[in-house]
């Protein structure tokens, strides 16, 4: 649907393509990048979302709370990222849980090394705050100058 837009840690439905087969499967994926970025390049970063009982991967992290995120199976956020334009996303099942969203950023920064590198150049991402300046206090000089 032309104009919607998704926020961070949202559950939606995309087609997944095939890598050896013509086609596609409809799959759950969470959304990483919240309406800024969609302004800007017209794609969120997404990351696969998968059940449980597949071999893990590193960073999977475990959605606890099934319900809020609209999964009807134990699932994993697995770490493999992907952009795709916002008009093939099918629907939105949910969100992620708070703790669910807090272990996904952490695996997040993890996978970026960190810290993603335009953090580290001044940028942040959407709704977080400035960073405090440290002030370099000069000691003062004892005793009086003539």
């Amino acid at each position: 649907m032309p104009g919607v837009s998704y926020d961070a840690f949202d559950v939606v439905v995309v087609p997944f393509p095939f890598t050896d087969l013509p086609g596609a499967k409809r799959r759950p994926a969470v959304v990483l990048s919240g309406a800024a970025a969609l302004g800007q390049v017209g794609q969120h970063v997404m990351a696969m979302v998968t059940t449980a009982g597949h071999a893990p991967w590193p960073l999977d992290v475990p959605i606890d709370d099934l319900a809020a995120a609209g999964l009807p199976h134990p699932s994993v956020v697995r770490m493999k990222l992907f952009t795709l334009d916002h008009r093939l996303v099918l629907r939105r099942i949910g969100a992620l849980a708070s703790a669910d969203a807090g272990r996904v950023g952490v695996a997040v920064r993890r996978l970026l090394g960190g810290a993603c590198a335009a953090e580290q150049h001044g940028c942040r991402p959407p709704g977080s705050p400035r960073p405090v300046r440290q002030r370099r206090v000069r000691p003062r000089a004892r005793g009086r100058r003539s």
